[in-house]
């Protein structure tokens, strides 16, 4: 398949590029050896499969390309690596500091494409080709929890500051037409995610964010509150130059149209943000002192039984079953920091459910069984989503909301269709039919979505204190070398 599809795309870039020939032969020599000089550095379809690889630019960012523990990641990154898949050849991803060095990147062609969480708009229209939409956000001017919200421009009183040559900027100027006291700044040496701590520093009053990048960052900055929407939704969309030829834009014409329809967008989406679209300011500020007062007290004992997953998923599910509460119990019998049922504790070997370590140990081995039963088929991250709404509802009752999905046409094996089901577990029409009936399959919805967000939330934490702690040994690293 994957020969048969290179084959065709070479069809494509070839009779696309022989169309171009055609008028090329009609212009005169010296036009001709120009043109045929300019053709090195200008983008197509063909040039990247004789390469091997496409060349993606992008900006560093939690929402589009970061280097995580276990490589490059982000949004923009795994679509962008989708699209080299489908093409059947390698991807080199280009990251920028800013957007002026990003569109130079392309303008020069240094890169095929951009892939940078990029909005439609009319100026950049102007000047470039947008591949089809996948996404769309909205901006919003944000401001510092507990000061005076504003709810209009009208309002604003202090110092507003974006990011230079953004689509927040683009917006400021058209909204300064009719509004002619507006007044800003903007800045190429920060990123969004950097204004927002400025925000935070008490060192700007506002700036403006996409929807997307805040609902991401309020995880770990609870305190940016939202003053009001700028304008309408807009489109997201990779960007293209004007110079290459129609063949990589006929590409990802089809590529996305194939990602929409086997679901592999959907897929993307929900693991970057289908847990993050609602944000509780309460529950995050109180996660957040959890972590800095009570985590210490147990960390060694996540990482000490959590060393076959990663123990920060481990200490996010015993945060959401007890808030890190030895002695924590619920109604329906279960008890301790992993909330384990009795029989459950028996199996796992586990004589006191409310000693703390025992708990860990035991809820530790239970939901690493949990994962080994999920069918091989089920990728990754979604084997875990599976692995958590069993450790909340049953596994009996995930295959009943999986059996139910597959009927409706959903894929059985992707957390994002399941969970549109479980809630159907409610309903007598549906429940009747299951092997396992009645459940409350909402539960496990909220349930898995509130550990992703600890969990997003506990790995930002512990990254931010490993770097400070390498800072710190390298400060003192060398104090002790001048000393010497």
């Amino acid at each position: 398949m994957a020969f048969m599809r290179k084959n065709s795309l070479q069809l494509l870039a070839k009779k696309l590029k022989l169309r171009q020939g055609l008028a090329l032969f009609l212009l005169p020599c010296v036009l001709l050896l120009s043109a045929c000089e300019q053709q090195v550095n200008t983008a197509s379809l063909q040039r990247i499969i004789d390469r091997g690889y496409v060349t993606v630019g992008t900006l560093y960012g939690n929402t589009s390309y970061y280097l995580g523990a276990e490589g490059p990641a982000g949004f923009e990154y795994e679509l962008a690596k989708q699209y080299a898949q489908f093409l059947g050849v390698e991807l080199k991803m280009k990251p920028s500091y800013n957007l002026n060095e990003l569109f130079l990147q392309l303008d020069n062609g240094s890169v095929d494409f951009l892939a940078a969480g990029l909005t439609v708009t009319e100026e950049r229209r102007a000047q470039y080709r947008f591949a089809p939409s996948y996404d769309q956000v909205s901006q919003k001017l944000v401001f510092k929890q507990g000061k005076v919200r504003p709810r209009k421009l009208a309002d604003l009183t202090g110092k507003l500051t974006v990011v230079a040559d953004s689509s927040h900027e683009e917006s400021l100027a058209k909204l300064k037409l009719t509004n002619p006291g507006l007044a800003w700044s903007s800045t190429a040496e920060l990123d969004s995610e950097e204004l927002l701590l400025q925000v935070l520093a008490d060192e700007i009053d506002y700036t403006i964010v996409d929807s997307n990048t805040l609902a991401i960052s309020r995880r770990y900055y609870p305190e940016v509150s939202i003053g009001f929407s700028l304008g309408e939704a807009q489109s997201l969309a990779w960007v293209l130059s004007k110079q290459g030829d129609d063949s990589i834009f006929a590409s990802l014409i089809e590529f996305f149209g194939q990602v929409h329809h086997n679901g592999v967008l959907l897929a993307l989406n929900d693991k970057y943000y289908g847990h993050i679209e609602e944000f509780n300011y309460v529950d995050t500020r109180m996660f957040i002192k959890a972590v800095e007062n009570k985590l210490p007290k147990y960390q060694a004992l996540f990482e000490k039984y959590g060393q076959d997953m990663d123990w920060r998923l481990l200490a996010a599910i015993s945060y959401q079953e007890s808030h890190w509460d030895p002695h924590a119990r619920s109604y329906t019998g279960v008890r301790g920091m992993m909330m384990l049922t009795l029989p459950t504790a028996k199996q796992m070997g586990i004589k006191s459910r409310l000693d703390a370590e025992q708990s860990i140990r035991g809820g530790a081995k239970y939901f690493k069984q949990l994962i080994e039963r999920m069918p091989a088929r089920v990728p990754d991250p979604d084997r875990l989503w599976f692995a958590l709404a069993s450790y909340n509802i049953g596994l009996g009752h995930l295959n009943d909301a999986r059996n139910i999905t597959k009927q409706q046409g959903g894929d059985p094996d992707r957390w994002v269709d399941v969970k549109e089901r479980l809630p159907l577990l409610k309903q007598k029409k549906y429940y009747k039919k299951t092997r396992y009936g009645y459940a409350r399959g909402d539960e496990p919805v909220n349930y898995v979505e509130n550990i992703r967000r600890y969990y997003d939330t506990l790995t930002w934490m512990d990254d931010q204190a490993k770097q400070r702690a390498i800072s710190n040994a390298q400060t003192s690293k060398s104090i002790a070398n001048e000393a010497e």
